[in-house]
């Protein structure tokens, strides 16, 4: 059993994320399923195609929801799963992010809740 990964995003985001992270480590150990929002997706029908995919992935260990934005309607979206069992959510979807996640797929799910978060903050360089 592992992890299971979820993605919600604006449009084709998470799928240009996570096919670019796929590309770059050439191996994927992750169980990752995408969900796209796009300006004629319906919330109600995002939810419910959320919570099919969450009950696809979930096999015991818990999913890990992605979202795009803090905020935003995919946002909005993974804050109504965390009312089921074994879900953390992480906004501000960024590569470093998944390709952290593909080299530690065999964390637990609040480890791996941690290191998408710290892949993440640390893939943002400011240099002057």
């Amino acid at each position: 059993m592992s992890v299971g990964v979820l993605i919600i995003s604006h449009d084709g985001i998470g799928a240009a994320l996570f096919g670019t992270a796929t590309f770059m480590v050439k191996h994927n150990p992750l169980r990752v399923k995408l969900l796209a929002a796009n300006r004629e997706s319906e919330p109600e029908e995002l939810y419910e195609t959320a919570i099919l995919l969450i009950r696809e992935l979930n096999d015991g260990d818990g999913v890990l929801v992605l979202t795009d934005l803090f905020g935003s309607t995919p946002s909005n979206i993974a804050q109504r799963l965390q009312e089921h069992e074994n879900i953390n959510i992480v906004s501000g979807l960024n590569l470093s992010m998944l390709i952290r996640l593909f080299n530690y797929a065999d964390l637990n799910l609040i480890e791996m809740a941690e290191k998408a978060y710290s892949g993440g903050i640390e893939g943002i360089i400011k240099r002057p």
